[in-house]
């Protein structure tokens, strides 16, 4: 049996779309288009509903043959989500306050589906952690109201099963995957006391030994949460909104591990600078981080929190698995010029480099092949589009919005796991009308009078580090990469010449041969200038010395000391020449 096509949904100023691709996506014939501008729309987790509010209402509709499920009069809705099971609708409108309620009204609102009845009112006055969120048999529901967390099972909001008290728990993170329900709860740190992250399993929720493990840190205005799909760690971002150090704009950020078998761990990261971004693979037995200052590092890591796999430097913010967890891509979007690395998960080799420049939107369709870029408004409000490309780097499909009109979000159709199988992967681009966007080589500027001249070595701002293979090999020693490794041979038969040599005694009347680890004349040639000379060079020669030494080592050296290395024999033959003058 064929998989199934994946549906693309489109939300724009003019109206919601509903498209039947990749690689080619058209209007699909079983959605009537709503040309009212559309608010925000999203699917059911299984992908069978589709819901969005249009400023009028709020309908949900079936995404197999278009019919109607349900519609709401909602004009002031602005989110929606659907329970895991499709049972419930969650819809929420900004709180407001008016004469004939001082109060307010209820602005969270539980509808049941298919019926459409009212299940329950609450009030939700901030936005953040606004939509409740359940296990996915929908046996249990988790929302945080007032420093704590309310816990509902089987959809009866009437009462509350269970309770987690805590000294003013601000977030809370509900684990995926089938039961028992895993939950991670985060409280910021007061008067000196460090904030904490910990793990419960309900309805375990209380007493001493309740917690699966506990991480405690200090400099945490927030957190971000992120459980693996498999509900054995938890991946915990924290960062404060001021470097007290001054080094960074963004702020400081650190990230901690948490196992539910009590396992916790502070992720070491190579370079100094902000987290950009933190992605569980979904096979939830390693996660990359994108780290560091501009060029940002990029690094695998496994449950052990040990460097797997370091993809060196770039201009990247982001990072993205494919549903299947064979390819990653690593981009750089936002203030940097929307250039994606494609790699091979398995072999660590590089797919392709596609560029996709001003993009504000990134997301991997079902089937692990495709992929759609958007640039959005709010963050754009110019040249709003989207196109759609297959990981190769080919662009199969470019949609550019009307003149005035803005696109406010795409979304592909999600789908169970396991309904699309991991195909081989492909290196040769995929054909494609519209061609590829490869990112070409960029030459500085050169002035027209300096064009005709050969042309001088460019020096980078920063020499990019090179992607190396942190895996252990068999014997526990690391696999080094082809660079690593052909420096470390070169520093054990320099070692083993050093050994092996022997000096050969020079006749008296020959004048002694020059080396560059020669020091500096021991008595004056009678010359103050020649001396001085001869003192300059050996001072040129030991600096050659030590960059040898460090490059030896493995360390990349920047264009202008790769220079100094390649003048030494010119300085040795006029050190020579200086020493056989009379």
């Amino acid at each position: 049996m064929a998989p199934p096509i994946p549906l693309l949904a489109v939300c724009e100023s003019d109206g919601t779309s509903l498209l039947c691709g990749p690689p080619r996506c058209e209007q699909y014939s079983s959605f009537q288009r709503d040309s009212r501008p559309s608010r925000y729309l999203t699917f059911s987790k299984d992908g069978t509903l589709i819901g969005w509010c249009n400023g009028h209402s709020v309908s949900v509709v079936k995404c197999a043959d278009g019919s109607v499920v349900s519609t709401f009069d909602l004009p002031k809705t602005a989110l929606l989500e659907f329970s895991p099971l499709n049972n419930i609708l969650v819809t929420w409108q900004p709180y407001t306050k008016t004469q004939d309620s001082p109060q307010g009204d209820a602005n969270l609102q539980l509808w049941e589906l298919p019926s459409g009845r009212l299940v329950k009112a609450l009030y939700q006055k901030k936005v953040d952690s606004w939509c409740p969120k359940w296990t996915e048999d929908e046996k249990v529901c988790v929302r945080s109201v007032n420093n704590e967390l309310h816990f509902y099972e089987n959809n009866d909001f009437n009462s509350i099963a269970n309770k987690l008290h805590m000294q003013k728990v601000s977030d809370f993170a509900v684990s995926s995957g089938a039961q028992p329900c895993k939950v991670a709860i985060y409280v910021p740190g007061s008067k000196g006391a460090p904030s904490f992250v910990r793990l419960y399993q309900y309805p375990v929720l209380g007493g001493p030994g309740a917690a699966l493990a506990n991480k405690s840190f200090f400099k945490a205005d927030k957190v971000m949460m992120q459980w693996n799909q498999k509900a054995t760690a938890v991946l915990v971002t924290a960062s404060t909104e001021v470097d007290k150090s001054g080094a960074s704009y963004y702020g400081e950020q650190t990230l901690h591990y948490l196992g539910v078998n009590g396992e916790t761990a502070l992720v070491q990261l190579a370079k100094n600078g902000p987290i950009y971004d933190v992605a569980w693979n979904p096979n939830s037995s390693e996660f990359c981080v994108v780290y560091g200052f501009m060029p940002a590092k990029a690094t695998v890591f496994n449950l052990k929190c040990e460097a797997v796999f370091d993809f060196g430097t770039g201009p990247r913010n982001a990072a993205y698995y494919s549903p299947q967890g064979h390819i990653l891509v690593l981009a750089g979007f936002g203030n940097l010029r929307g250039k994606m690395e494609v790699w091979d998960v398995k072999k660590y080799k590089q797919v392709s480099t596609p560029q996709a420049p001003d993009a504000t939107f990134f997301s991997w369709c079902p089937d692990g092949e495709h992929i759609v870029t958007a640039t959005c408004a709010p963050r754009l409000r110019v040249s709003n589009g989207y196109k759609i490309w297959h990981y190769t780097g080919s662009v199969l499909q470019k949609h550019d919005v009307a003149e005035g009109a803005e696109l406010r979000d795409v979304r592909w159709q999600p789908f169970p796991d396991g309904t699309f199988p991991e195909r081989p992967i492909r290196y040769q681009a995929a054909p494609s009308e519209l061609g590829s966007t490869q990112a070409a080589p960029t030459q500085a500027y050169r002035p027209p009078a300096l064009r005709h001249l050969p042309a001088a070595p460019s020096s980078k701002l920063h020499e990019e580090e090179p992607p190396q293979n942190l895996r252990t090999g068999p014997g526990g020693e690391k696999s080094l990469s082809k660079t690593a490794l052909k420096n470390q041979r070169k520093r054990e038969a320099k070692k083993a010449a050093k050994l092996e040599a022997k000096p050969d005694p020079e006749p008296q009347s020959a004048p002694a041969p020059v080396s560059h680890s020669q020091s500096e004349v021991s008595s004056g040639s009678g010359d103050p200038e020649m001396d001085k000379k001869i003192k300059n060079l050996n001072k040129k020669l030991r600096a050659i010395e030590e960059l040898k030494e460090q490059q030896a080592s493995g360390k990349v050296l920047q264009k202008n000391q790769v220079e100094k290395i390649q003048k030494e024999e010119q300085l040795l033959k006029e050190l020579q020449a200086l020493q056989v003058k009379p």
